[in-house]
């Protein structure tokens, strides 16, 4: 969410809590950025050999691997400290209108939504036994835009079996369309044992109500010159397959690809563990595949300490999964306060056994040349989810990096919409 003039006294509010074992402080008058022995200040950079200072300002999880995502060489800009970042006026205006409609029942479904963000910060009480599971929508429900589109680079590298895995291709996330929650897709254009096969994942609008909802996901494999669904069409998440290289072997991959872009609220039982000052990459300026594609993301190929990071309020909410063949049984997020973006994301399975720890990046459209603008000339700001890291704890050190540092956020055209709603679609484009 993009705080307007009548929610302002949320950052206040929040700036003035720090939730520690559910009990709340009082915190320092000082500036954010200013906070704890380790102050930052807004143009400095961090070598590699000053990280120590980094210790209070990121999760422990990430602090812990602090190797893996801060490389030798790096230079970390301190962008702005609790930057104010305006969203498409549109999505504003609906927001406002829409107030107090929403609401959540005792199983975490949501209803009576119209538009918007579900739930404005302020009217969050931060003690209330269902502050996790609003600030859960409003992560779901945040602004995108009128939609994103883009290519996009995958680099998966496995630490036991197998060498680097790198998959290129195109994808798109069109949220908001009349009776879906949203429509997605996309398709493999590298390597050769990938190409062609595409894809699209259509998530009804019931989901909002029931997070049994089954997505329609259906798969064009080239090797078998047809379009079959998904085996498995239940997905928190958005779908990516993986293409074995046997030829026509699809498996269901839900944590490698397009993690951290859409969630089930509804499918975890959720809790607010603190609000803190984090440092994240919420809006980026360096770049990435495909506009650099040699970019060196160190030894590790996880690293993104080599660009902007900014002073944030990071509400850190916890699910606990109702579904118990999950890949994962709890999920920790880093929600930034006024914006709604998925900062960190941290997965663990039962007896809080960690599965992976994620960082997430971002670009703020307002700050683009030109700004991208909607038919009407209005701006579109909002942010595009340009990358993604994240590292395997459980596999002794693999992990996997997306780059999508082209996208465009803009509206689908109605041939578009009826492109990704038909089978026919997925086998075109050969």
């Amino acid at each position: 969410m993009f705080l307007g003039p009548a929610r302002a006294r949320l950052l206040a509010g929040l700036t003035a809590l720090a939730f520690a074992g559910g009990a709340a402080t009082a915190a320092p008058a000082s500036s954010p950025c200013q906070e704890g022995s380790q102050p930052l200040r807004e143009g400095s950079v961090l070598r590699r050999d000053d990280v120590l200072r980094l210790k209070e300002w990121i999760p422990g999880e990430v602090w812990r691997l602090r190797d893996v995502f801060f490389q030798a060489g790096m230079a970390l800009e301190i962008g702005p400290c609790q930057r104010h970042y305006a969203a498409t006026a549109s999505y504003e205006a609906a927001t406002d209108q829409a107030v107090g409609s929403a609401r959540v029942d005792a199983e975490g479904n949501l209803h009576d939504y119209r538009a918007g963000l579900p739930f404005p910060p302020d009217s969050i009480e931060p003690e209330a036994s269902d502050a996790g599971i609003r600030w859960a929508w409003n992560l779901a429900l945040r602004h995108r835009g009128p939609g994103i589109r883009g290519r996009f680079r995958l680099v998966d590298m496995p630490s036991r079996v197998g060498g680097v895995q790198t998959y290129e291709g195109d994808w798109s996330l069109y949220p908001g369309v009349e009776g879906y929650a949203f429509i997605a897709g996309g398709r493999f254009r590298e390597p050769n044992t990938t190409r062609h096969l595409a894809w699209h994942q259509l998530r009804p609008a019931a989901v909002l109500r029931d997070f049994k909802a089954r997505d329609d996901i259906q798969i064009y494999v080239p090797d078998l010159g047809r379009v079959r669904r998904s085996a498995s069409s239940w997905v928190d998440g958005l779908f990516m397959p993986r293409y074995r290289a046997s030829g026509s072997d699809v498996t269901l991959s839900l944590r490698r690809g397009l993690e951290g872009l859409a969630l089930r609220p509804n499918a975890y039982r959720w809790r607010v563990l603190r609000v803190r000052n984090v440092l994240a990459p919420l809006n980026v300026t360096r770049s990435g595949y495909p506009v650099q594609a040699a970019r060196n993301f160190g030894p590790s190929g996880l690293s993104v300490g080599d660009d902007r990071w900014e002073v944030r309020r990071a509400v850190v909410i916890q699910g606990a999964s109702r579904v118990r063949d999950q890949d994962v049984d709890y999920r920790t997020i880093y929600v930034d306060a006024q914006t709604q973006q998925p900062l960190y994301v941290m997965t663990h399975r039962r007896g809080m056994r960690l599965v992976e720890v994620g960082i997430l990046l971002h670009r703020y459209t307002g700050d683009l040349s030109p700004e991208p603008v909607h038919s009407d000339g209005t701006p579109v700001r909002a942010f595009a989810p340009v990358a993604a890291v994240f590292y395997d704890a459980q596999d002794g050190g693999s992990g996997w990096r997306r780059e999508s540092y082209e996208l465009r956020l803009s509206p689908p055209s109605p041939q578009e919409i009826q492109d990704l709603l038909s089978q026919e679609r997925l086998a075109r484009g050969r």
